[in-house]
Parts: structure tokens; sequence; C-alpha cells
């Protein structure tokens, strides 16, 4: 949604939505957000789940495994998808748009890791695993000092080499396998190369059905 965004706000190409909105005038400021608000809002109704989110929740929910989110979205849409695809499911912190400074710093995810009672800083979070699909997620998790591991697809394939992946997956559910078999990421990063290429042109074939 980022170029609707940008769209409506007018919001030029290559600044940081959010850091834009943050330097404006405050008149302008709550406009460019409403605006904003509403592309999130439309979005809303078109919201699907990514494929193997159920299979995913399953697993962690029955062994314990806390959860948060980290998001620079508002507060609704976050809601909506909590009540429309992940009942039942507990996540804490929800850290959205409201928290300061929002990805990519790593302060949320710090923020998480001392909520989880897990200490303060990059030594805290060396607990954690972002799962995400931009740049934004596996920077923010690189910074804090968590592992992360990029939901990769068609438009953020090229993330797969990116020094701050460490791990791709092209469905929720390939979760499971890594975390059943024990995640490996920064510290053996040559050798996961040749997987995370791997994936992510599998990703890239199966889109355009040539698998």
């Amino acid at each position: 949604m980022f170029a609707e965004m940008r769209l409506a706000a007018s919001i030029p190409t290559g600044s940081d939505i959010l850091h834009h909105i943050s330097a404006l005038p405050s008149a302008s400021r709550e406009t460019a957000m409403t605006a904003i608000r509403a592309v999130e809002t439309r979005a809303m109704a078109r919201q699907v789940a990514q494929p193997g989110l159920q299979p995913l929740m399953a697993y962690l929910d029955a062994r314990g495994v806390p959860k948060a989110i980290l998001t620079r979205n508002f507060d609704e849409p976050v809601a909506h998808l909590l009540a429309k695809f992940l009942a039942g499911s507990v996540f804490d912190p929800i850290v959205t748009r409201a928290f300061e400074p929002p990805k990519p710093a790593p302060h949320g995810l710090w923020h998480i890791a001392e909520r989880w009672g897990l200490g303060q800083g990059r030594g805290a979070a060396r607990g954690l695993i972002m799962v995400g699909d931009s740049l934004d997620d596996m920077t923010a998790g690189y910074r804090a000092g968590a592992a992360t591991v990029l939901l990769v697809n068609e438009v953020n394939a090229h993330l797969a080499e990116h020094e701050h992946t460490d791990l791709c997956i092209s469905r929720l559910d390939e979760l499971v396998e890594v975390l059943e078999r024990g995640f490996v990421g920064r510290v053996e990063r040559d050798e996961e190369r040749d997987d995370v290429r791997e994936r992510a042109e599998g990703v890239l074939r199966e889109g355009r059905g040539e698998t």
C-alpha cells in the first residue's frame, strides 16, 4: 500500500512515510496521517491470511511460545487482523506506530525483549526471531541483535541476499521446521546463502507458474 499512501499524503518517493509526516507542521501532519489511516482502513476489507498462518499459530500456541507484533500500522487494522485470523492466539506486547522510534529502529524489539523478561538491549534480543517481509523488518531485527526471517515473495525476493536477512521462508508454516531443527542464522551465513537463494528463486518460479 506504500504507493497509495504516498499519493494520498503527497509524500515523495524515497522518503520514509512516517518520518516525512512527523516532520510536517502540526496541521499538515494530522491531515497526512488521516489520509494514511484511510488507506489502511480500506485495505482491511481486502486483508487475507498469509499461507501457513494457522498451522504456525497452532504450533506456537501448543508449545507456549510467546508472540508479539511489531508494526508501523495503527491500532484498528491490527485489531481487525487479530479478530479475523488470530482469535485465541495471544500476542503481547502489540507495538504499533504509536511507539517511537518505529522500525527500522531496533527499539521496538528491545521493548519486546524487556517485556518478556529477557533483559535489555542487543544481548536480550538474541533470544528473539523477527519474521517479516520488508527491509524495515529485517533491518530492525538486525540492529536489535535478533535473528531475522524473511517471508519471501516476488516483490521482496531481492532481500534474500541482503546482509540483514538470516533466513528465508516462502510460507509461514515453514518456520515450524526451522524451529524443530534449530535456527541457524548469521553465525553460519556463508553456508546458508545457497539455501536462501534457492528458496527465493523457488518462490519466483511458482509465481510465474513454472513449477
